[in-house]
């Protein structure tokens, strides 16, 4: 039932006013997000799902086929003698949704419309902690207007850009506060990416990347709906998204989820972070190419190449021929990976930790020897009932996520999109 608050009250008409359009649009993002769960369904199906007046749907309604949100799909016949109800759905065709990701050593977007419809997906390849920001900032850019163009050839106006990033960031401003692997501190990142796209008018969204590939895989992947979870990327760095109660925890200030710099390990080597012995040290894509194909290994400060999917291809073909050091290398790395996810479980208590990135192309065999050293670590023993599952989105998983950022500002507030809104009505006034 739609949650109505009464309009604050400060001295004017004006603030009323301001309380019942606040009230409106709670309406329509209600209403709206009931059509994307549901799909299409009467008006009257809306009003006993909400709680709200049928008159009052009926008025948000008309407002959102205005704005071109919703459309009518057919009559529903209900009952041998029932009256004919005109079904509505989501639509939103003409409103893109732009998903980005910068990593070390790739640019990815994902692009859709409001429905999910697939517009561009694509992966470049870039040498971000090489470039520096200024650079990386420039090709970021370049991607991201390339989608955007994809995006208004198939009539979808972008309605924002979110930005998944390797580090911490602060989520109210859009800037990166420290992002160890690419080098970066202190970065604007909104501002500067909204000024490279230029002409573009659409907000700009910056999250951690493990933050949005958990949200992606909690909304639609492999342990989707799982209250508590866990999400660890797979890339040179590590990071984690952690789902508690079907929240994400992001901490006092968001910048939970820096799990890769778990300290595990004081004799191992310096991390990208200047720390000694992190657990991306030990799991991170660079550790694993360092022990399975040491002619190919590079630092944690040094530019890897080439894409991050060819070197594990190189790795996945080695295993199947059954190179012994490639096996003995895939198997440390599980036993570390089980040992990191030991302590996540301890502090979480979590059903599942979801493996992103190369973790997933890899997973028959770092799940084995990580499940069982989780298993020998975990204080409460069987009892926890954790188990590592592989994500299905691959290294996509962070850009989906940005997308999915951005549907749900759309969907927190439809009057951003389309046309004027309808005239305020005293019975939307009265809700339910």
């Amino acid at each position: 039932m739609a949650q109505r608050q009464p309009p604050t009250r400060v001295a004017g008409i004006g603030a009323q006013a301001v309380g019942h359009a606040s009230l409106r649009r709670a309406n329509l993002a209600l209403v709206l997000r009931h059509l994307r769960d549901e799909g299409s369904c009467s008006r009257s199906d809306i009003a006993d799902a909400t709680g709200l007046h049928r008159a009052t749907v009926s008025s948000l309604m008309a407002e959102l086929l205005d704005r071109g949100l919703a459309r009518e799909v057919g009559i529903e016949h209900v009952g041998a003698v029932g009256r004919p109800r005109r079904a509505v759905a989501l639509d939103g065709s003409h409103v893109g949704i732009l998903g980005t990701e910068i990593n070390v050593d790739y640019v990815a977007v994902y692009g859709t419309d409001l429905g999910g419809r697939v517009l561009v997906e694509r992966r470049v390849g870039f040498d971000a902690m090489g470039m520096g920001p200024d650079r990386s900032l420039k090709e970021l850019g370049r991607v991201a207007k390339d989608a955007i163009d994809d995006l208004s050839r198939a009539g979808a106006s972008p309605a924002g850009i979110g930005v998944a990033v390797p580090g911490l960031v602060d989520v109210a401003r859009g800037a990166v506060a420290f992002a160890p692997n690419l080098g970066w501190r202190d970065l604007p990142l909104a501002d500067l990416l909204r000024a490279e796209i230029g002409d573009v008018r659409a907000p700009v969204m910056v999250d951690n990347d493990a933050n949005l590939a958990a949200l992606a895989e909690y909304t639609g992947g492999v342990a989707a709906g799982t209250a508590d979870m866990v999400y660890l990327t797979g890339e040179v760095g590590v990071g984690g998204g952690i789902i508690v109660g079907g929240r994400l925890l992001r901490g006092a200030d968001g910048f939970s989820g820096e799990v890769g710099h778990l300290p595990v390990d004081p004799t191992g080597i310096r991390c990208g972070c200047g720390r000694t012995g992190c657990w991306e040290t030990k799991v991170g894509l660079a550790a694993l190419v360092r022990a399975a194909t040491p002619e190919l290994a590079y630092e944690l400060d040094t530019a890897p190449t080439p894409d991050p999917e060819e070197r594990v291809a190189e790795i996945s073909l080695g295993l199947a021929a059954g190179d012994p050091r490639m096996l003995a290398a895939v198997a440390e790395v599980g036993r570390w990976l089980g040992l990191g996810g030991s302590i996540l479980v301890n502090l979480f208590n979590p059903r599942v930790i979801v493996l992103g990135g190369y973790f997933a192309k890899l997973a028959e065999r770092l799940i084995p020897p990580a499940q069982a050293e989780l298993e020998r670590l975990v204080i409460a023993g069987p009892a926890a009932r954790c188990r590592f599952l592989a994500s299905g989105l691959g290294f996509g998983a962070a850009s989906r996520g940005a997308a999915s950022m951005v549907v749900d500002q759309v969907i927190n507030d439809p009057t951003a999109i389309g046309s004027a809104p309808l005239a305020v009505t005293p019975t939307d006034l009265a809700g339910s």
